[in-house]
């Protein structure tokens, strides 16, 4: 036995953990429909008894209802002007009058209590069983189911209806009248008015238990809309017109008095003469104002050119206006092509001959007349200018003569312009105001209506509600879409670790196996009578760990979770038995000082452990015990002392984890606190190979699994891999029969204990 164990001493030098690979990039998986089904097939039981309790509460309400029937009679409703105004009156009320909010108005006025009173004396409401209180009475399961559904809507009915409180709730508690000023209310909860979309149509529906009053009902209501609308209507008419009359009157007496006074003044200002005169100053102003303008554009230009010759001085040659000059450019080229002879004369005779001088004269008298035409055209541009200016100054005086003849005539016929406006005015309002008299005089007397019942209200055959077809799809659609509802609901609220794909999408950690969750067994061991899937699940975490740590020398790791009963302790036993069985050395370590369990699950003592051999109470051979494996010793955590977190902190504990590295076993396995209940797991997580990081399935809540990965990573561990524990096949079978086959529970039989 002292053989098999390294020997520890406080001045061994501190331990250095195997190196083990890094955890690899996780790969998410797609998300696939099957997904979504497993959270239906999870939640079955709760969304099937939603679904239950929705259709049959739907069933039992349709089932227990008093039949009721529904009469519809239609109504026309057009544009109330189009039959009283004219033409032109119609094509600009077309933009300006809203015909939505004339229906909207009309609709409130078939919905309104005076209308319905009056429909309810015609109809001797007091005589109808259904509203007298003798009708058929509901049994007394549908009143409550009403009741139920009446006050659960009378939050919604207070806030969108615009009557208080106490009158819906005196509409929640009562369904018939008890005095004849209610029969006007009871008649309108049964009365459903409706416009029939995108077009001036209104549907007037009546329900009732008697088939036959609801069409009586339905009628009553269109007929008398009908007979108050043209009533209204005729009477508003009349009014009109009678005042259009008086109007028509005092307009009559306007237009008379301004045509006196426009006769007057004409034969007192001559107002013919004005308008006519008028119109000659006007034109000779304009003709006067056009000549002017051009005369000043013909002296600029003059004044332009005799400034150009006043500039160039002796050279007035250069002078646009002289070089443009038809004699100017003739006597111009004569002098050039004499030039030009001379020189061929002096060239081939010389200056003595003949020829020659004969040049020379013609050439001298060709630049005398030059220079007398360019003192021509200079002088000619000095009288041009003298012309242009006196022709400018006696148009200017011209059209001011012109501007106060016209404004004179201007003022004198300001007056008659104002009393000629003022009569026509006055004329086109008393023609307008006559022809609105006779038109509406013409149709108040026609009686024409702009509202008619178009489609009366027939008997109905077979009643409106309860309609059990009906009431069958909603019920099935509600209930199932509560169900599903339900089971997302559940599955969102439901934050805890589930599946492998919530490991690798949240935590990051690389998936190291699952474990199916063995009912009535808190350390259940893969060594006992347990399903085979169990200690194969065991027997897979140990080839990948034999994938993970592909290097020789021993290989250390440590067990942690979250929280406690998440099967920690039972997973390190149970990879600790699983390496054992094949065929390796495994030393079993449990950390766990504060509640120590693994000498329960091995049923072995716990009187000396890893407590006394840190404190220098015991010596490693004394610590170690044998289990029925012979390739599986422990040590158990020993009498829970007074310091755990100091004594794992130890250079002892360094010391041993060092020794057990060039010791004889080739796994050691270490079982430790949950992370978030005390700091003994992060201690050890730098000085082992991996942690092995156990999560109850269904049971650890995702933040605070993200914690405890998050405070292990802070301790820098070599690599960190997880193990699912206690998954429960059936609860997510879509899930795990779609990554693992739809065989993977039930492909291994049951087996008795190995």
């Amino acid at each position: 036995m002292a053989s098999d164990v390294p020997q520890t001493t406080d001045s061994a030098p501190p331990a250095q953990p195997a190196k083990a690979p890094a955890t690899p990039q996780v790969t998410l998986p797609d998300t696939h429909l099957f997904d979504r089904l497993a959270v239906l097939y999870k939640y079955r039981w709760a969304s099937l008894t939603v679904f239950a309790l929705a259709v049959g509460w739907f069933m039992v309400d349709s089932y227990s209802q008093v039949p009721i029937y529904r009469a519809t009679a239609q109504v026309l409703i057009e544009d109330p002007n189009n039959d009283i105004a004219t033409p032109t009156e119609i094509a600009r009320n077309i933009a300006a009058t809203d015909i939505e909010l004339y229906m909207q108005t009309q609709l409130r006025i078939i919905r309104g209590r005076d209308l319905a009173g009056r429909v309810a004396q015609e109809l001797h409401l007091e005589n109808v069983p259904e509203f007298n209180g003798r009708g058929p009475k509901p049994t007394a399961l549908a009143q409550t189911i009403s009741a139920i559904k009446r006050y659960a809507a009378l939050p919604y009915r207070m806030i969108t209806q615009s009557t208080s409180p106490a009158a819906v709730l005196r509409d929640v508690t009562s369904t018939t009248a008890s005095n004849p000023s209610e029969y006007g209310d009871a008649l309108l909860s049964h009365l459903d008015v409706e416009q029939v979309r995108g077009s001036q149509l209104v549907d007037l529906s009546f329900q009732s238990a008697d088939p036959q009053f609801a069409a009586k009902a339905a009628n009553a209501f269109a007929e008398r809309y009908a007979k108050e609308n043209l009533s209204m209507k005729v009477a508003a008419l009349e009014t009109s017109a009678g005042w259009l009359t008086g109007e028509v009157e005092k307009q009559e007496k306007l237009v008379r008095d301004s045509d006196l006074a426009l006769a007057k003044y004409k034969e007192t200002q001559d107002a013919g003469a004005l308008d006519s005169g008028q119109n000659i100053v006007v034109s000779r102003l304009n003709t006067m104002s056009d000549n002017l303008v051009k005369a000043r554009t013909e002296r600029i230009q003059k004044e332009s050119v005799y400034r150009q010759l006043q500039a160039a001085g002796s050279d007035p040659e250069a002078v646009t206006a002289v070089l443009n000059n038809t004699a100017v450019q003739t006597l111009r080229l004569q002098v050039s092509s004499l030039e030009q002879e001379r020189a061929r004369v002096t060239e081939r005779y010389g200056e003595k001959h003949p020829d020659y001088q004969k040049v020379v004269g013609q050439l001298a008298n060709a630049k005398r007349l030059l220079t007398e035409e360019v003192a021509k055209a200079t002088l000619n541009a000095k009288n041009d200018l003298d012309q242009a200016i006196s022709n400018e100054r006696v148009l200017q005086e011209n059209v001011n003569e012109a501007k106060a003849a016209a404004t004179a005539l201007g003022r004198k016929g300001v007056d008659y312009a104002v009393l000629l406006r003022e009569a026509e005015s006055n004329r086109a309002i008393y023609n307008q105001l006559l022809t609105r008299e006779k038109e509406l005089r013409v149709v108040a007397n026609s009686r024409t209506n702009n509202v008619r019942v178009v489609d009366k209200a027939d008997v109905p055959s077979e009643p409106f509600t309860p309609n059990h077809r009906r009431d069958w799809t909603y019920a099935l659609m509600v209930g199932l879409g509560l169900g599903v509802g339900l089971a997302f609901l559940i599955d969102y609220l439901d934050d805890s670790v589930k599946t492998p794909d919530d490991i690798a999408r949240h935590l990051k950690l690389r998936f190291l196996g699952l474990v199916p969750i063995v009912p009535g067994e808190r350390h259940p061991l893969i060594s006992g009578p347990v399903p085979h899937d169990f200690g194969e699940a065991y027997r897979a975490i140990r080839t990948s760990l034999a994938a993970q740590f592909s290097h020789n020398g021993p290989r250390i790791i440590a067990t942690a979770s979250t929280q406690p009963l998440e099967g920690k302790t039972t997973t390190a036993v149970n990879i600790a038995i699983a390496l054992a069985v094949g065929g390796q050395r495994v030393l079993l370590i449990d950390a766990d000082m504060r509640r120590p369990s693994v000498h329960k699950a091995l049923r072995m003592h716990n009187d000396r452990g890893l407590s006394q051999l840190l404190a220098g109470q015991a010596r490693m051979r004394e610590v170690v015990q044998r289990t029925h494996d012979p390739n599986l010793m422990c040590i158990t955590a020993g009498r829970t002392p007074a310091n755990p977190s100091e004594l794992l902190a130890s250079d002892r504990m360094r010391a041993l984890l060092s020794g057990l590295e060039s010791g004889p076993f080739d796994w050691v396995v270490i079982d430790t606190p949950p992370v978030l209940a005390v700091t003994d797991a992060v201690i050890l997580a730098p000085l082992v190979g991996a942690i092995t990081f156990v999560i109850g399935a269904e049971m650890t809540r995702m933040r605070l699994a993200e914690r405890a990965v998050e405070t292990l990573l802070n301790s820098n561990p070599r690599a960190m891999l997880c193990v699912l524990n206690k998954v429960n096949f059936g609860r997510n079978k879509y899930y795990y029969s779609r990554y693992y086959g739809h065989q993977y529970k039930n492909y291994y039989a049951e087996s008795p204990a190995a």
